[in-house]
């Protein structure tokens, strides 16, 4: 269900100067940051990358959505990871991205683990903006 604008209890504001070969900040300046296209892609790859970024976001976000499943179900989390490994490549219509988000959950079962990122992937709102548009991998 899509929130309305009243809904909204936070807005980040990030401006970006020069697309993907040069710098993007926030504007509260606690992120300000030199980006260059990878060298997989004929950049210098000097700074970070809006993929880097993407991942970022979308692992601390799975992070909390994670969180919040498992103290719904009381199951302990503490020392549990999530990486998300986040793809650009050419599609039909320029480029596309393909995100694998993998989870280290200590002290539960590969069952228990499934089930909490699956649960958790219904959750996240990266995971909700992106579903049907990407494709999105999850693993323990």
């Amino acid at each position: 269900m899509a929130i309305t604008q009243s809904d909204v209890v936070y807005t980040a504001v990030a401006t970006a100067e020069n697309g993907r070969d040069g710098r993007v900040a926030t504007d509260d300046g606690k992120l300000d940051v030199v980006v260059n296209p990878p060298k997989e892609q004929g950049g210098s790859g000097a700074g970070t990358n809006p993929e880097q970024l993407f991942a970022a976001g979308y692992s601390a976000c799975f992070q909390g959505a994670l969180a919040v499943v498992a103290r719904q179900e009381g199951i302990d989390i503490a020392g549990s990871t999530v990486t998300a490994k986040v793809g650009i490549g050419k599609n039909d219509d320029g480029f596309g991205l393909i995100v694998d988000i993998s989870a280290a959950i200590p002290n539960t079962d590969t069952a228990t683990a499934t089930s909490l990122i699956e649960k958790a992937h219904q959750v996240c709102p990266y995971s909700k903006a992106t579903r049907g548009n990407i494709t999105v991998t999850l693993s323990v």
